[in-house]
């Protein structure tokens, strides 16, 4: 068992508590891209929660998300959350990246905006998976 394993070999990646402050702004699917479901965060972004409709029901849906999340991603030292709220609220200014220890790309998203919000874009629909994978290669 590592450091970021719960007893029972529950790995707590993802958070409740930031997936439904995401959720406030779910016509923009924050919170289905915080939980690694980018097609359909990119739908509800287009749609604003498919006029609501699903951005009501996902109330409801979160906790399964997050649990399906926590399976999926690599627990490690880089912490999922951090990233997200540095992806979310700084995302242009590369801090998410820098965080990462990916600081070429994050000083050349801090000169651009988020490579003209284009990288941004990108990272939300990565971001999960990149952190995953620092943190699987860190337990090595």
């Amino acid at each position: 068992m590592n450091s970021y394993q719960h007893d029972n070999g529950y790995q707590d990646t993802h958070s409740k508590f930031l997936g439904y402050l995401l959720w406030i702004f779910g016509f923009t699917g924050a919170h289905r891209f915080y939980y690694g479901k980018p097609i359909t965060g990119t739908i509800w972004f287009f749609t604003f929660g498919l006029l609501g409709i699903g951005w009501l029901i996902d109330l409801f849906l979160i906790p399964a998300m997050d649990r399906e999340a926590d399976l999926r991603f690599f627990a490690g030292p880089l912490d999922y959350n951090a990233g997200w709220v540095l992806l979310t609220f700084l995302g242009a200014f590369g801090v998410h990246r820098m965080y990462q220890g990916k600081w070429i790309s994050g000083l050349i998203y801090l000169l651009t905006g988020g490579v003209f919000l284009l990288g941004v874009l990108y990272d939300f629909w990565t971001l999960n998976d990149q952190i995953s994978l620092k943190n699987a290669q860190s337990t090595r």
